[in-house]
């Protein structure tokens, strides 16, 4: 028989290429076999965090160890306050506008700021040249009004002596009109086209922005008078506030370390467009005159509710991982679950919310800590 050499050296070259490669062949094997078994476990695993991604188990050690609290869930009527910052201001209903009703010099100040002063006070002195044709108008209406007068109605005729008491009327009437008192007109002795203003109000003097011998035109605010018996609040809460607060609420004013009564007066049905506020006003007495306008103050709504609601606090609620509101509730066998409810009105320091029975039993205290486990998937007593 005739051999083949390059077949011989052709097979033996295989055989080798086979030995050689055989261990990795088998190695490959087991890291298959052995990747397998990880993934296996590994999809075990999360197989099991899936299924207790929603709840997690505490023994009541365990809960007292973090201090963990749970409440169950009561409907009941609430009694409640509401904050919003305010302000001490005078009331524009008592207050009054001290300023002259034609163009005017003013001669003389009688009274001065802060100055208290009763109804008929002289406030302040001026001169005008139309009051002191005024005062010439009154003066010669008069002598014509006493001359018909003395007559009689048949020696004048009817519509001359109507006439000139007519005329005496408006007068005394313009005069009046331009701030005159009743007494000075009637006596009408003052120096011609000097007249005084008066007070018209019991109260306090809050502002004089003026100097004598200043030109000051018609409705120029000289004084503001304001009678501090009983002052306004205005309290400022947020534009999308959705509070009722009719006339009558009652609020607790803080003024510095004071609290004092008020009542909801009137609310304003516009927002403010500088703060971008809802103006609620409110009426406070002030009997010992503690209270000044300008004064700021922190006011608080006393509010109850209409009918039973379900409260938590503030800290029992938490965000879901897609951004619903959730509370964690407690089951018989120690086993807390997140449960979503959807939040009402913000009552004092606790919310009200929807979508759970009352009886239910509610972590109130330590909900952070039940949402990190159930993240995890358990609790380690130890902290391993």
């Amino acid at each position: 028989m005739k051999i083949n050499t390059s077949s011989i050296i052709k097979y033996t070259l295989l055989a080798i290429i086979l030995i050689v490669t055989a261990p990795f062949c088998v190695a490959e094997q087991d890291h298959d076999e052995h990747g397998n078994e990880h993934g296996n476990e590994h999809k075990s695993e999360h197989g099991h965090q899936q299924e207790t991604a929603q709840s997690v188990t505490l023994t009541k050690q365990q809960q007292a160890l973090v201090n963990i609290k749970v409440e169950t869930l009561k409907a009941r009527n609430l009694d409640y306050s509401v904050y919003a910052p305010g302000e001490i201001q005078a009331n524009g209903y008592t207050s009054y506008l001290v300023s002259p009703r034609v163009d005017s010099v003013v001669m003389t100040r009688h009274k001065s700021l802060g100055d208290h002063v009763k109804q008929g006070e002289k406030l302040v002195s001026l001169f005008s040249a139309t009051v002191a044709q005024a005062q010439t108008n009154l003066t010669l209406a008069k002598a014509e009004w006493l001359r018909v007068k003395n007559l009689g109605r048949q020696a004048v005729g009817a519509n001359r002596f109507i006439k000139a008491e007519n005329d005496f009327k408006l007068a005394k009437a313009r005069l009046i009109a331009f701030g005159l008192s009743q007494k000075d007109v009637n006596a009408n002795n003052n120096p011609l086209g000097e007249y005084t203003l008066i007070a018209h109000t019991d109260g306090a003097i809050i502002s004089d922005a003026f100097q004598q011998g200043q030109r000051v035109e018609a409705g120029h605010a000289l004084m503001l008078l304001s009678n501090e018996t009983q002052l306004w609040v205005e309290a400022r809460l947020p534009a999308t506030t959705t509070l009722n607060l009719p006339v009558g609420t009652l609020a607790q004013v803080k003024v510095g370390q004071r609290y004092y009564p008020a009542t909801v007066s009137q609310e304003a049905h516009t927002i403010d467009e500088n703060t971008r506020t809802r103006v609620v006003r409110l009426l406070i007495d002030n009997p010992d005159d503690s209270l000044h306008p300008g004064e700021f103050a922190d006011v608080y709504f006393s509010l109850s509710t209409k009918k039973a609601v379900i409260l938590v606090p503030e800290n029992a609620l938490m965000r879901s991982a897609d951004g619903d509101w959730v509370v964690f509730v407690e089951s018989d066998n120690n086993q807390f679950a997140a449960q979503e409810v959807e939040l009402g009105r913000v009552l004092g320091t606790s919310h009200e919310i929807f979508g759970l029975k009352t009886g239910t039993k509610v972590v109130t205290s330590g909900a952070f800590f039940v949402a990190s486990e159930i993240a995890k998937g358990g609790f380690d007593p130890h902290g391993h």
